[in-house]
């Protein structure tokens, strides 16, 4: 009986070692305190409410969905990521004829969620509509509202939503 346990346990102890490999690499992965971050939150909460709504551009050259769209007054974290509807009103990037030029960029957008979803062939995955009827830029170099900074990088396919 002990010979039969002995190579039981040799022959479960790869597993073993790699199960605890895998607990180990485990973490819960949060944003480093930054006091840009901190104002950029405080800010958010003062937001007067209304019929608009504000925007992160995520430029990807291998997907074509426009970036974060959030209601004022919640947090990034509650932004939904959109396909753009550009019937009303060109993107920003396109109407200045550079796409992905204004990566990162915050935007204040008029126009509304049409209740539709739309197919994005490259993530594999639907989006929901926001039909832009306008946009003023806010800002070009925004806190960052991601755990992972290489999202911001357009050529690496990360997309994982806002933390903030």
């Amino acid at each position: 009986m002990p010979v039969l346990i002995h190579s039981t346990l040799t022959a479960l102890r790869p597993l073993l070692f790699l199960g605890v490999l895998l607990l180990a690499g485990c973490q819960t992965l949060t944003p480093p305190p930054d006091p840009a971050r901190a104002a950029m939150k405080a800010a958010i909460l003062n937001e007067a409410p209304g019929s608009h709504f504000f925007g992160r551009r995520m430029y990807k050259k291998d997907y074509k969905m426009w970036g974060w769209v959030r209601e004022p007054s919640q947090p990034w974290k509650t932004a939904k990521l959109v396909m753009l509807n550009e019937q009303r009103k060109i993107a920003p990037d396109r109407e200045g004829g550079k796409l992905g030029t204004d990566n990162n960029h915050d935007y204040r957008l008029e126009g509304f969620f049409s209740g539709d979803t739309v197919y994005e062939p490259a993530s594999d995955r639907f989006y929901p509509e926001f039909v832009l009827t306008g946009y003023d830029l806010l800002r070009t170099n925004p806190p960052s509202i991601y755990i992972v900074d290489k999202q911001l990088d357009p050529a690496v396919r990360i997309i994982q939503p806002p933390v903030d």
